[in-house]
């Protein structure tokens, strides 16, 4: 993530319609009537703001039979969680906590608008993760860093005054899938967020969240002590700048009781961190723990760091957090990206999962499409989370998954946790594309339980969106799960990366290479391609990242017969002659990829146009144009890589594929205009 003040997307504006789907409502387009039960047919005790919140939703939207909610400290074991009973008379919610019970009610809500059999239920749910949380990269001033859902939710100007409607919406949006933290502000934190007025304003949204479970969390500045108060640096040691944070934490709590604590990017793109003062990550990090730790509050500590020099940014992160392993305190959790590179279309895991045996971690993924098309191109993201969570590292042996890793069923720690770099903006239907909520939806439902699988959640999201009946819900079904797939083959497939356009990470320029820019933000240093072939070389001969991974895998990975064949450009230089598992060269497969990518996307226009009877003019048609966008997206990119490998290749194009329909020199003078650095 690279920094940029403002992004300028222009979208077709479709006409507004007071009665039209707007996509406002997200999944909960519970039918609008007052046809729920009478407040007498729900059987409570005490009024918590959390247990009336739950009375609402059953009063407005439940058209079941009795519901009792009670609460049962026996219950302490399930954490927030719940069980559901249901009984001949009545259906009884049961929790040790307020907030479980409301994620109770919004399950049997999603039963009944799932069409789901209400009888006889036993459920037990536990949550996978304790904190589950959104980051928000919010600019004080209204911006989003790869935000392409309009501007930020958070009025700052406006707070701590004027309060939109749309802060109990998201609260209640997030409390339906069992999201409960939220990080405000971008990870390019600006120190102001610490200052008083702006903490106050903080406090407003706290107290609004408040009654949906949900905890506020701030990522922070490293210098602020410096910047806001002239201290004379923020060197980690230094007893003046241990006061300031202590001092600031004492404040932040007096307003903000249960404030969560704070997300930090330091020493990474240019932010200010311990190493400039000679100190480690764990002294930066160590420092602000011991400030919250009092108060019960939580260090991110973001792994995201890399710096311009001759190792294999793949390696950078592992190379400084594994000799800091066991030196951060009990409250600091490390959070790492789902790859080493950067929320690529498809990446091989990172290799510090797993590799911190004393270290809390938890996994950073992005919601918001920053290399996968933006709100332009639709990809449902569960299964790139899937194939993540489910990846075996291999560090206690076999079985060792990032989710077994990172949920506390390998590692005992005080605290699990899970992140995604969220994808709303105020956008009327939140997020941009239509079918971007769906990403932000998956995201909760595998936070709160990471075995659900990418075709369940997808299953309940078009049925709570759209409709349940079965001629729509199974075609955009294929359409969602395949479009993950379908966006790595146009872009970037078997295995290569990073070849973006620079800056906006928009378009393909596989051709970029930055003179006197830092080598690897230039799509070259990635992809390597020479006559000989392309790839980038993390075997014992090239970078040796291989070597990060526990055996079996680095045995596996360095050995280009037994590295999967959509990771093998991501570990090894090939030539173009290479013969794959399915007999095609190299660069036949490569083109076959590309090709294929295009008709899938044809494939969703004409599947989406027959499917018009089934969904609300608005809908339609903004889904139908941005797939129009998407379809001449993926010909760009098939012919912009395909041209310009070409000319390393020197093969034809194989003759039964689509012919590039632009010249590679035209491809190459196209210059977005999608922001600046900052």
């Amino acid at each position: 993530m690279q920094n940029f003040k403002a992004y300028i997307l222009i979208f077709l504006l479709i006409p507004f319609s007071i009665f039209a789907e707007d996509g406002s409502q997200l999944w909960l387009r519970f039918p609008n009537v007052k046809n729920g039960i009478s407040a007498d047919k729900i059987i409570s005790k005490g009024n918590n703001p959390t247990i009336e919140l739950a009375k609402n939703e059953l009063t407005n939207f439940w058209q079941g039979q009795t519901v009792e909610l009670r609460t049962d400290k026996a219950l302490n074991n399930l954490k927030d969680g719940y069980t559901i009973k249901s009984s001949s008379d009545k259906i009884t919610i049961s929790s040790s906590k307020e907030i479980g019970l409301l994620y109770g009610v919004y399950n049997i809500l999603r039963l009944q608008q799932t069409k789901q059999n209400l009888d006889n239920l036993n459920i037990t749910e536990k949550p996978s993760y304790d904190v589950r949380i959104l980051n928000h990269w919010d600019n004080l001033d209204g911006t989003i860093e790869r935000g392409y859902a309009g501007h930020s939710l958070w009025k700052w100007e406006d707070l701590p005054n004027k309060i939109s409607p749309r802060y109990k919406e998201y609260a209640r949006a997030n409390a339906s899938i069992g999201i409960n933290s939220v990080v405000l502000n971008n990870v390019n934190a600006s120190p102001n967020i610490l200052r008083k007025d702006y903490l106050e304003k903080v406090k407003i949204l706290a107290d609004i969240f408040r009654p949906y479970g949900i905890k506020v969390y701030l990522s922070v500045n490293f210098s602020s002590p410096k910047v806001l108060d002239g201290l004379e640096n923020s060197d980690p040691l230094n007893k003046n700048v241990q006061n300031w944070w202590k001092r600031k934490a004492s404040e932040i709590y007096k307003l903000i009781p249960d404030f969560g604590g704070f997300l930090v990017k330091a020493n990474s793109e240019g932010q200010p961190g311990p190493q400039d003062y000679g100190r480690t990550h764990a002294d930066g990090a160590n420092m602000m723990a011991d400030a919250l730790k009092p108060f019960g509050g939580i260090i991110m500590w973001r792994a995201f760091v890399y710096s311009p020099s001759k190792e294999d940014r793949a390696k950078q992160a592992y190379l400084e957090f594994v000799p800091l392993d066991g030196k951060f305190k009990d409250n600091v959790i490390i959070q790492i990206k789902n790859g080493p590179i950067d929320f690529q279309p498809r990446e091989a895991f990172n290799p510090l999962f797993g590799a911190l045996k004393k270290t809390p971690e938890m996994v950073e993924f992005q919601i918001t499409q920053e290399y996968l098309g933006f709100s332009n191109h639709l990809v449902y993201l569960a299964p790139l989370f899937k194939e993540n969570l489910d990846s075996d590292t291999y560090s206690f042996g076999k079985g060792s998954t990032i989710a077994k890793l990172t949920d506390g069923t390998l590692m005992k720690n005080k605290i699990t946790a899970i992140s995604a770099v969220a994808n709303i903006g105020e956008d009327t239907n939140w997020t941009g594309h239509h079918f971007a909520q769906a990403n932000w939806y998956a995201f909760g439902r595998l936070a709160w339980n990471h075995e659900l699988s990418s075709e369940q959640i997808v299953n309940e999201w078009i049925k709570m969106t759209f409709t349940d009946n079965q001629d729509f819900v199974k075609p955009v079904k294929e359409i969602m799960l395949t479009s993950r797939e379908t966006a790595v083959d146009y872009m970037m497939p078997l295995g290569l990366h990073h070849i973006f356009a620079s800056g906006h990470h928009y378009g393909p320029e596989p051709w970029g290479d930055y003179k006197g820019g830092r080598p690897d933000w230039s799509p070259v240093y990635y992809h390597k391609a020479d006559a000989n072939g392309v790839g980038f070389d993390r075997t014992k001969t090239g970078s040796n990242a291989v070597s990060l991974y526990f055996p079996p895998l680095n045995e596996t990975y360095e050995n280009i017969k037994t590295t999967p064949e959509n990771l093998i450009l991501w570990f090894h230089h090939i030539p173009w002659n290479y013969k794959m598992k399915d007999g095609k060269t190299l660069w036949e497969e490569l083109c076959f990829k590309y090709d294929t990518g295009v008709k899938n996307v044809r494939d969703y226009q004409k599947t989406w146009d027959k499917l018009q009877t089934y969904v609300d003019e608005e809908r339609f048609k903004s889904v139908q144009s941005r797939l129009k966008i998407q379809a001449k997206d993926a010909v760009w990119w098939k012919d912009a890589c395909l041209l310009y490998f070409q000319t390393f290749s020197k093969q034809p194009i194989p003759y039964d594929i689509e012919r590039p329909v632009h010249e590679l020199e035209d491809l190459k003078k196209i210059k977005l205009n999608m922001g600046h650095h900052n």
